[in-house]
């Protein structure tokens, strides 16, 4: 081990032993892939591809602190707009990614369930294919939840359920007063059944959510830490100070530890 990361380490275990309360669902955007390959005068594929061996490190260290829940904002509705060079770079990525659950035995081994969450008319046919055999070889499982917003917006997503509410009270299945907001929540999550968020983690410098997860978020008032390092420095480290900033807000509001919907 290298001197500089002894300390590191200490302080790791210091905020380690300090916490009281264990988040069940953690939603994380991951900003700043593009901006760390700029810095090093990389190509946004590079930038995006050690983002991706980041969020592998991640779901181990949640794991192993007794997470249940991770939902990580990979994609949303408003970056169709980039270039068709990254487009098709980050579908490549996306498709490997999935592809290579069915096979990968850290999903088996660890009872993970891998649940999509976002706006699938809007993703290409042939990753959405792969995107699906992913879940249905994972399905069964419920140690850990790892659920991927891809073509997801916060928008669209509210539209989308209220769009369904209405299609229920044409065909008659509801009366308009009989619509509440459990029956909202409920179309929102009809889908992947996702649990109330209970910590937002930005990373790369920006201090703002980003329309992720209004309802399940912004609706139970989750604690929100914002960090500097973008996505691919992110360390064990930030993951640790966000739970801290987690548990600030339980004890200071009183606050239940929530179950994870399963």
């Amino acid at each position: 081990m290298k001197i500089r990361a002894i300390p590191e380490k200490i302080y790791e275990w210091h905020l380690k032993k300090s916490i009281r309360h264990v988040p069940g669902h953690i939603a994380i955007i991951m900003d700043g892939n593009r901006r760390y390959a700029s810095i090093l005068g990389k190509n946004t594929a590079f930038g995006h591809s050690m983002g991706a061996e980041t969020t592998e490190r991640v779901l181990e260290w949640a794991r192993d602190i007794g997470v249940r829940s991770i939902t990580l904002y990979t994609f949303s509705t408003e970056n169709f707009s980039r270039s068709e060079e990254e487009l098709s770079e980050l579908f490549s990525l996306f498709t490997r990614k999935f592809g290579s659950v069915r096979s990968d035995e850290r999903f088996h081994a660890n009872g993970i369930c891998l649940r999509v969450v976002g706006d699938r008319s809007r993703i290409p046919a042939p990753l959405l294919a792969t995107i699906e055999d992913a879940e249905a070889a994972t399905r069964d499982y419920d140690r850990f939840f790892l659920n991927i917003a891809l073509a997801y917006g916060g928008r669209n997503e509210i539209i989308r359920s209220a769009q369904g509410i209405l299609e229920d009270e044409r065909e008659g299945r509801i009366r308009p007063d009989e619509i509440t907001a459990a029956m909202v929540e409920e179309k929102i999550c009809a889908d992947t059944h996702l649990a109330p968020v209970d910590l937002i983690i930005r990373t790369g410098n920006e201090q703002r959510t980003s329309n992720f997860l209004p309802w399940l978020a912004n609706g139970y008032e989750s604690a929100v830490y914002f960090c500097a390092p973008y996505w691919p420095l992110f360390r064990k480290i930030d993951l640790l100070r966000g739970i801290r900033v987690y548990n600030d807000r339980v004890r200071n509001h009183h606050l239940p530890n929530r179950r994870v919907r399963i």
